[in-house]
C-alpha cells in the first residue's frame, strides 16, 4: 500500500535527475573557464551523464525488478547524491567528467523504479494521477532547470558560482534518502530470480553504441566512427533478440507482443524528440539570436513552463472524457503554436511578444505527455512493471538525444544565413514531428487512457 509519502519522494528523485540534465547547459562557460577546459572536456560533461544515464536503464529496472525497487531507488539517490557532491568540488576538467558519468550511471539505477514503484502502488485513478504527476515534475524540471541554473549562477550562493548547480542535490538527496525507507513500499517482480547477466552485457552495449554517436555525432561532423557504432549497435540489439531466452530474461518479449506498449513507446520517441530539440534551438535563438543571457533565456522558458503545469493538472480529467484524443489535441497544439512561431520570427516579433504562442505551446507538451506515459503503461502486467519503465525512461533518452542530433543537422546547416533563419527551419522539423506524433496515436487502442484512468487493477503479489 502507498503511504502518503510515496510519491512525493519518488517524484523528488525525478526532478533532480531531469533537472541535472538541463541545468548545466547554463553553467558551461563559467564551468570552461573555472577548469580551463576544453571544449571536448566540457562537452563530455553534459555527454557523459546522457550516455551512463540512457545506456543503463533498462539494467537498473531489472536491479530492481530484482532486489525490491525501495532498495535500488536508495541506493540510487545515496550515489547520485554522492556524485554531486565529486561534481561540485571537481579540482579539474577530468574529475568533473567521472563524477558526471557517475551521476548518469545512478540515475539509471534510481530513476526506473519510480514509474515501477507507482505502476504497483496505485491502481486505477490513483494510478493515472500519479503518472500525471510523475510528467509534470519531468517538464517542469526540463522546462525550468535553464532558469534554475541561471538564478543560481547569478546568485553565486556562498561564492560558489556554477558549483551551486551540482551542489543543490546535496541538501535534496539526503532528505530524500532519510525518508525513503519509512514511506516508499518495497515491492519485487515474482518471476525475478536472477539477473540475466549476458543480457544486461549485451543491451546496455547496444543502448551505448546507439546513444554515443546521437550525443556527439553533429558536434564531430559525423566521422566514420559513429556509422560504426550504429552498424555495432545493431548488431548488439540482433545477438540480444536472437539468443536463446533464460528463465528470467532482462525484458520479456511478451511486452513487445502489447499493441499499446509498443506504440506508446513510438509516440513518446516522437515526443521526447521534439521537446528535447526545440528546447536546444529556442535557447540558442534567445541567446544568440536576440542577445538575451543566460537567466533572461531562463525566464524566456516560463510561458512555456506556466502552460504545461495548467495543462498537466487537467490532462487527466480530459483523458477520462477523450481517451488517447486529448495527446491528438495537445499535438495539433504544439504543430498551431509552432507554426505560429514561425510566422513570428519571420516578422521579427519582439521576444515578449512570442509570449501566447510558448503559452499554448507548453500547454500542448502537458495535454500529451502524461496519456502518452499511461497508455504505455496500461496494460503491462505488474511482474512486468520495472522492465516497461525502464523501456519507457530508455526511449525517453534515446528520443532527447535523436531529437538533438536531427535538429542541429538542419539549425547548423543553415546558421550562416542568420540564427533567425536556422530557428525558423529547425520549426520546421519540429512541426513535421508534432504530425507524426498525432499520426501515431491514432495506432493506439481506443480506450487505453480511459480504462487505466477508470479500471483498478490488482497490484503486485510480491510485497517485501
Amino acid at each position: 500500500m502507498p503511504r502518503s509519502g510515496t510519491l512525493p519522494t519518488v517524484l523528488t528523485g525525478v526532478f533532480i535527475t531531469v533537472l541535472d540534465f538541463f541545468i548545466v547547459n547554463v553553467a558551461v562557460p563559467s564551468t570552461q573557464h573555472d577548469l580551463h577546459a576544453g571544449p571536448a572536456a566540457i562537452e563530455w560533461v553534459v555527454a557523459g551523464y546522457a550516455l551512463a544515464y540512457g545506456s543503463g536503464l533498462i539494467l537498473g529496472g531489472r536491479l530492481g525488478d530484482i532486489h525490491g525497487r525501495r532498495r535500488m531507488f536508495s541506493l540510487g539517490i545515496a550515489l547520485f547524491t554522492l556524485a554531486s557532491i565529486a561534481c561540485g568540488f571537481a579540482p579539474t576538467a577530468t574529475a568533473l567528467v567521472v563524477a558526471r558519468v557517475a551521476q548518469g550511471a545512478a540515475a539509471a539505477l534510481l530513476s526506473p523504479q519510480v514509474l515501477a514503484i507507482i505502476r504497483t502502488a496505485y491502481a486505477g485513478p490513483e494510478r493515472l494521477r500519479a503518472i500525471n504527476a510523475y510528467a509534470l515534475t519531468m517538464g517542469l524540471a526540463a522546462v525550468f532547470g535553464q532558469l534554475i541554473g541561471g538564478v543560481l549562477i547569478q546568485a553565486d550562493l556562498f561564492g560558489l558560482g556554477w558549483r551551486a548547480c551540482f551542489l543543490l542535490n546535496v541538501p535534496i538527496g539526503i532528505t530524500v534518502l532519510a525518508v525513503a525507507g519509512r514511506v516508499i513500499p518495497e515491492t519485487r517482480a515474482d518471476d525475478a530470480a536472477r539477473l540475466d547477466l549476458p543480457g544486461a552485457a549485451l543491451v546496455t552495449s547496444a543502448l551505448a553504441a546507439t546513444l554515443l554517436p546521437l550525443v556527439e555525432g553533429r558536434e564531430q561532423g559525423w566521422p566514420a566512427w559513429t556509422w560504426v557504432s550504429f552498424a555495432a549497435s545493431a548488431a548488439l540489439f540482433a545477438a540480444f533478440g536472437l539468443r536463446r531466452l533464460p528463465h528470467s530474461p532482462l525484458i520479456d518479449p511478451a511486452l513487445f507482443r502489447q499493441r499499446g506498449f509498443v506504440v506508446g513507446l513510438l509516440t513518446y520517441l516522437a515526443f521526447t524528440s521534439g521537446m528535447a530539440a526545440y528546447f536546444l534551438i529556442f535557447a540558442l535563438y534567445v541567446q544568440q539570436g536576440r542577445g538575451l543571457d543566460a537567466l533572461e533565456a531562463g525566464l524566456a522558458f516560463a510561458p512555456i513552463g506556466a502552460g504545461y503545469l495548467a495543462a498537466s493538472l487537467i490532462a487527466p480529467r480530459l483523458a477520462g472524457r477523450l481517451g488517447r484524443q486529448v495527446i491528438t489535441i495537445g499535438g495539433l497544439t504544439r504543430a498551431l503554436c509552432l507554426t505560429a512561431l514561425l510566422v513570428m520570427v519571420g516578422q521579427e516579433v519582439a521576444v515578449v511578444g512570442l509570449v501566447p504562442a510558448l503559452l499554448l505551446d507548453g500547454i500542448g507538451m502537458g495535454l500529451a505527455l502524461g496519456p502518452i506515459m499511461t497508455s504505455a503503461l496500461a496494460g503491462v502486467p505488474q511482474q512486468h512493471a520495472g522492465a516497461a519503465a525502464s523501456a519507457l525512461t530508455t526511449t525517453q533518452q534515446v528520443g532527447g538525444a535523436l531529437g538533438v542530433g536531427a535538429v542541429g543537422i538542419v539549425y547548423y546547416g543553415s546558421v550562416t544565413e542568420g540564427v533567425p533563419t536556422a530557428f525558423r527551419h529547425g520549426l520546421v522539423f519540429l512541426i513535421a514531428v508534432a504530425l507524426v506524433l498525432t499520426a501515431l496515436v491514432q495506432f493506439l487502442p481506443r480506450s487505453t487512457v480511459k480504462s487505466s484512468a477508470a479500471t483498478p487493477s490488482a497490484r503486485e503479489g510480491a510485497p517485501a
